[in-house]
């Protein structure tokens, strides 16, 4: 076994998956600039990750693209659209981005997963991009979500929640028997087992 089949797929084979180099789109340093605060407007994201202007739904993949690569969560949890020259507050139902594919490369250890978004932001599953799941304290349904960049979480989609609990299996995890997924070197848990 040659010493790249064993380290695993590497994250250039799983981006080729999702249509090559463009999907890794460089993001404007929206983490440096500071610029005055210009009010709230009237853009939403929705749970289900589509962008509302004034109530309608802002229907052009480019334009909801654009506007995603200049969001950024604030230290108070507040979500803004901002440029070198001011910052608008929107608001944002749940998660900005919603993970809507996975693919998976390699098995056990070398296994690594990669989300694509609604926005087509590619993201592995390792430890800078973790995985959490927060469980409805009433109704004990669970909402995963993916650490997409700089404090900005995709929720994952229904169905690439059930591939992944397709793949999951059972670990002890400080002493409790936890459900989760390997990818990229590490242990994520869904849930634990009853």
């Amino acid at each position: 076994m040659s010493a790249t089949a064993s380290k695993g797929p590497s994250l250039k084979d799983v981006i080729a998956r999702f249509g090559g180099e463009e999907t890794l789109r460089k993001k404007p340093p929206v983490h440096l600039w500071n610029p005055p605060f210009c009010g709230q407007i009237d853009m939403r994201i929705a749970r289900n990750g589509s962008w509302h202007y004034m109530g309608s739904p802002i229907s052009r993949p480019a334009m909801v693209k654009l506007f995603a690569s200049i969001l950024r969560r604030e230290a108070d949890d507040s979500y803004v659209l901002v440029t070198p020259v001011e910052k608008c507050g929107i608001r944002v139902d749940d998660a900005p981005f919603v993970a809507v594919e996975a693919t998976v490369a390699g098995e056990g250890a070398a296994r690594l997963i990669v989300f694509r978004t609604n926005v087509d932001d590619v993201v592995p599953l390792d430890a800078e991009h973790p995985l959490r799941v927060s469980v409805h304290p009433e109704t004990g349904e669970p909402s995963p979500y993916l650490l997409v960049r700089d404090r900005l979480e995709a929720l994952i989609a229904r169905p690439v929640y059930y591939q992944l609990v397709e793949m999951a299996e059972e670990r002890s995890v400080d002493g409790k028997i936890m459900l989760g997924v390997e990818s990229a070197g590490q242990f994520f848990v869904l849930g634990e087992m009853p």
